[in-house]
């Protein structure tokens, strides 16, 4: 029901009102929400499933004691709809609701707080009202970047969810710029739906998937098809897409605990394969995707000492090189030094991971760091030419950053020498007995300041060279074009 009468819930009779005027809006329809709408919402799109939502709230006792207010913080409230992180009756009047919608909601206890209550406000057993406003709500975001939005329409059912590997056979409708350009029922392995034109955002979002879930997934072009777009299926490069996508069924695949080593090596080889098939491809999330399965079988195996360890420890290797390269084709500097790292520590004399880790770090702005990656290179293998390159690079860089910063403490020091001039003339002209000092003793004086500062300014610079010599700087600069050393895996 809709009201234009202003409902105060302060007014004990608010309740009474709301119960004879409001309508039951439980999927089972056991009066445990009752729903008054007192302004109605500006569109009709209502929040789905997993939707982080954004509500003004006043709760209040039946007999009008508020106990709880977003609107005394004067902060909006935020949660996920319909994941069970507020109480039962929010997840279901908030679906409800429209953007900009303000209703009131009656709650029996059990849909509020139940036989506990809540301590030192809500007593066990009590009904509620509240007064509520959607401010506004977006889809839930799948990944870090804002890349995989996800919108649930329909919930899926138990608490399983395919992992990386596991067989899924899904619905799916892919559409762009509102036109649909896919539509199809399709079976494809987890971390490997390229091979059959499925986006990564797609494949991606298939992990977060309960059977039976139906739901809208918004890509960005970096977890659609990209810079290459998919001629296949008429999308162009840098295309933004939506899919609906059906969980019907799926299959998971083997986890690290259910196979012995003898199994996990066998995969593991299988894998790398893949792996290497799409990094030649240029597909290097995928391959991304391929190459860490192998780390999570393996890097606990790597800690036991048996006759199965070294062929663990090579090919773990080999997955923890492959990552670093694969990061850096991405641009993923941190990623690329912490997979560097990790290879180090199983061969600490491993030329690839010396320069990779090196690479990563030129191109960080790490200089002095690089360079001693470069160099430890050298000492790995004294023909690496490539390396040698780098040093210059890595000293090249060193001297320009000196020079800038050479500039920057040049201006620095002259603005603090010209400002305390000024200052002292302020003070010296005219002193407290009304004389001034005559211009002669002025000049002597800015003379000795002047001085001061110069060796201040020596002194300064001096420090600031020898600090940087020894320390890495990490000022911004443009993207580093840098020779490549064994790009093959």
């Amino acid at each position: 029901m809709t009201t234009d009468r202003e409902i105060t819930v302060d007014d004990e009779s608010a309740a009474a009102f709301v119960t004879s005027h409001g309508i039951d809006i439980t999927p089972n329809k056991d009066q445990g929400v009752i729903k008054v709408v007192k302004r109605l919402g500006v569109d009709g799109e209502r929040p789905m499933i997993g939707d982080k939502v954004y509500v003004h709230y006043t709760g209040k006792l039946l007999n009008g004691k508020k106990f709880d207010s977003s609107l005394d913080r004067k902060q909006p409230f935020s949660f996920n709809l319909g994941k069970g992180q507020v109480i039962k009756a929010w997840d279901v009047g908030v679906a409800s609701m429209q953007r900009g919608e303000v209703c009131l909601f009656l709650c029996k206890p059990e849909y509020a707080y139940g036989t506990t209550g809540s301590p030192r406000k809500i007593a066990p057993n009590s009904s509620l009202l509240f007064e509520v406003e959607l401010l506004s709500f977006k889809g839930e975001e799948l990944t870090e970047d804002g890349g995989i939005v996800r919108r649930i329409k329909v919930k899926g059912q138990g608490f399983r969810y395919p992992n990386v590997g596991a067989t899924v056979s899904v619905h799916l409708q892919g559409s762009c710029d509102g036109k649909i350009f896919d539509s199809r029922d399709v079976s494809f392995v987890v971390g490997e739906g390229d091979d059959v034109n499925v986006p990564l955002g797609v494949d991606r979002a298939m992990e977060k998937m309960q059977e039976g879930e139906c739901c809208l997934l918004y890509l960005k072009p970096k977890y659609g098809f990209g810079k290459e777009g998919c001629p296949n299926l008429n999308i162009g490069p840098n295309a933004e897409l939506m899919y609906e996508v059906t969980l019907h069924s799926f299959q998971k695949a083997k986890e690290s605990w259910e196979m012995d080593v003898k199994e996990k090596l066998a995969l593991a080889m299988q894998v790398k394969q893949k792996g290497t098939q799409y990094f030649k491809a240029g597909r290097y999330p995928q391959a991304v995707i391929q190459y860490q399965r192998i780390v999570s079988w393996l890097e606990i195996e790597c800690l036991l000492d048996d006759e199965q360890q070294s062929p663990v420890r090579d090919i773990l290797l080999v997955a923890q090189l492959n990552l670093a390269l694969c990061h850096l084709r991405l641009r993923e500097y941190t990623c690329a030094v912490h997979n560097c790292n990790k290879a180090i520590e199983l061969d600490e004399r491993s030329e690839k991971a010396l320069y990779r880790r090196g690479e990563a770090r030129l191109l960080c702005n790490e200089f002095s760091l690089a360079m001693d990656d470069f160099q430890r290179v050298l000492q790995v293998n004294p023909s690496n030419r490539a390396a040698r390159t780098q040093i210059s690079v890595c000293q090249q860089k060193i001297r320009e950053h000196h020079e800038r910063d050479k500039k920057i403490y040049a201006n620095m020091f002259q603005k603090f020498a010209e400002r305390d001039a000024k200052v002292q003339l302020n003070k010296w002209a005219p002193d407290k007995e009304g004389y001034t000092l005559d211009g002669t003793a002025v000049l002597h004086r800015v003379a000795c300041l002047s001085l001061s500062l110069s060796l201040s300014l020596s002194l300064s610079l001096s420090l600031s060279l020898s600090l940087s010599l020894s320390h890495t700087h990490t000022h911004k600069m443009g993207h580093l074009e840098s020779p490549c050393h064994e790009n093959t895996i």
